[in-house]
């Protein structure tokens, strides 16, 4: 009876909208962290503090006494934490009656590429950390905090109501075009770091990618279509800034963080590229890329907050 009564009130368990926008933002700053330790893992060449998976070496789980070990099996650990945030997250969604049946599919399409970072750090460490299975593991990282930024603002679109789009078909088109040139810019990013110092594993032999120096300039020539597209984008808002200045002030924060990014680039290539500057510019292009991610999808469909006049 008693087992027949928890089952009846975990059947009958629901969210409102707000709380699960709340669990979808903890998502967000999860997948977020993960691409930040990931990161770590590879500029302090730990990559391969740990050869065995998923513990750390073959008949000891945890990790010995060494500072590699701990930094790839902590990142390892924030990586299950971060698959049980967004399973959550998933679960939720499916609890939330105000959401539509896209972001609860959507959320169960974060939690899949989640758990597919699992099989792509095992063949990390199994291929000796090859470039193309460390790149499709960050490209991935990328992807998927992409779809959870688009779930936490299907969360905040339905809690706060949802507005027309404020902008033309064309203008929503060229967003697109310029989130294409950001994960295009993310690419690069990662053939850069494949063709430079940062191997990931130390002392040991890793597959290395071509040489760095052509690989930085197709990665700035990246950086001057993205920038361009943006800048065109929000020249168009600025001319009809009073239709809608939240969103005009929205795609300045995003060029702000990416001036940021720019510059904390240019300083790692003129030093040489010191693994802590090299790790806060992958921390601020992964966040340039969520705002990036956000702003386009306001664009198509903003919620009630972006109209013009509202408080």
């Amino acid at each position: 009876m008693h087992i027949e009564t928890t089952t009846a009130r975990l059947r009958g368990f629901e969210l409102s909208a707000a709380q699960f926008l709340r669990l979808a933002l903890v998502s967000v700053a999860a997948l977020w962290l993960i691409v930040l330790t990931g990161a770590a893992v590879r500029l302090t060449d730990s990559g391969l503090g740990c050869r065995h998976w998923p513990g750390c070496e073959k008949g000891h789980p945890l990790p010995a006494k060494d500072y590699h070990a701990y930094i790839e099996f902590g990142n390892r650990v924030i990586g299950g934490v971060t698959i049980v945030v967004v399973l959550l997250a998933a679960i939720a969604a499916r609890r939330t009656p105000e959401l539509s049946r896209g972001p609860r599919r959507l959320a169960l399409a974060v939690f899949a590429g989640a758990l597919a970072q699992a099989p792509l750090g095992y063949l990390a460490v199994k291929t000796d950390l090859r470039w193309p299975v460390v790149a499709a593991h960050l490209l991935l990282s990328m992807v998927v905090l992409a779809g959870a930024v688009v779930l936490a603002l299907d969360a905040f679109r339905t809690v706060a109501g949802p507005a027309e789009p404020l902008v033309p078909t064309e203008v929503r088109r060229l967003g697109i075009v310029v989130a294409g040139s950001a994960l295009a810019l993310l690419f690069t990013g990662t053939l850069a770091t494949a063709g430079g110092p940062h191997s990931g594993g130390g002392a040991a032999h890793v597959d290395r990618l071509w040489r760095l120096q052509p690989l930085i300039y197709v990665h700035a020539g990246a950086v001057a279509v993205f920038g361009l597209g943006l800048v065109f984008l929000l020249g168009y808002l600025a001319a009809r800034r009073d239709r809608s200045p939240r969103l005009f002030g929205f795609g300045l924060g995003v060029l702000g963080l990416l001036v940021v990014q720019m510059v904390v680039g240019e300083i790692q290539y003129r030093t040489h590229l010191p693994w802590p500057l090299v790790l806060a510019h992958v921390g601020l292009a992964a966040a340039v890329w969520a705002v990036l991610v956000a702003f386009v999808t306001v664009l198509w469909r903003p919620p009630l907050p972006f109209e013009p006049g509202r408080a």
